[in-house]
């Protein structure tokens, strides 16, 4: 028991603090920590804060059950401190990678770090997983490309979802997931090149 609860620390530990964060962000004046392609260079933060504002209560809601969904699936996946690494390492690449679209003059909320989040469980489960959990993340990957596709971010700088009080920025979710993606990808490499470094200096010290 105390062994599974460790594995999933870490990856609490990122979820938990950016529920948090968005839930004290929320009284916060947004045009502060939103994100702002023209103000990156002299206030990189925004690629870390522009996940603490939210546009209306709506999108705050959605947002916060949204990320408990994603805590809880990387739980499921036992994901750990690799999961917890790759979604820190996504969590600014995913703001900053908005660049490419400069219409996109402000961006905030918490959708494209959860889409990286939801792409790096299921790209660390192609790797870690059962052969069932491997068609699980493989069809999660299939249904978040659909997504991103049927958004079009490439067409549209924002779009306007039914039911929706707000604008949408569909190239964020595009930027998380491939970001989580590419995190998840940097992460793995990084341990195996971290591991043969550790047993060619035991071969050595022996």
């Amino acid at each position: 028991m105390t062994r599974s609860v460790g594995e999933h620390v870490a990856w609490f530990g990122v979820g938990g603090f950016l529920l948090i964060a968005a839930v004290a962000g929320w009284p916060v004046d947004r045009l502060v920590l939103d994100w702002q392609p023209a103000r990156v260079a002299a206030e990189p933060w925004r690629a870390w804060t522009a996940a603490f504002v939210h546009l209306s209560g709506l999108h705050l809601a959605a947002n916060l059950a949204g990320a408990a969904l994603v805590v809880a699936f990387g739980a499921a996946a036992r994901v750990g401190a690799t999961g917890a690494w790759a979604w820190l390492i996504a969590w600014p690449l995913t703001h900053l990678a908005l660049l490419m679209q400069p219409a996109l003059e402000h961006y905030a909320g918490l959708s494209g770090v959860l889409h990286a989040g939801v792409a790096i469980v299921a790209t660390q489960l192609q790797f870690t997983g059962t052969p069932r959990q491997r068609v699980v993340a493989a069809l999660t990957l299939a249904v978040l490309a659909a997504k991103i596709v049927h958004e079009a971010p490439w067409a549209h700088v924002v779009i306007h979802p039914a039911g929706w009080d707000i604008p949408v920025a569909p190239l964020a979710h595009a930027t998380g997931a491939g970001a989580g993606v590419l995190a998840a990808l940097l992460v793995r490499v990084l341990l195996r090149v971290g591991s043969r470094l550790r047993i060619q200096a035991i071969d050595r010290h022996d």
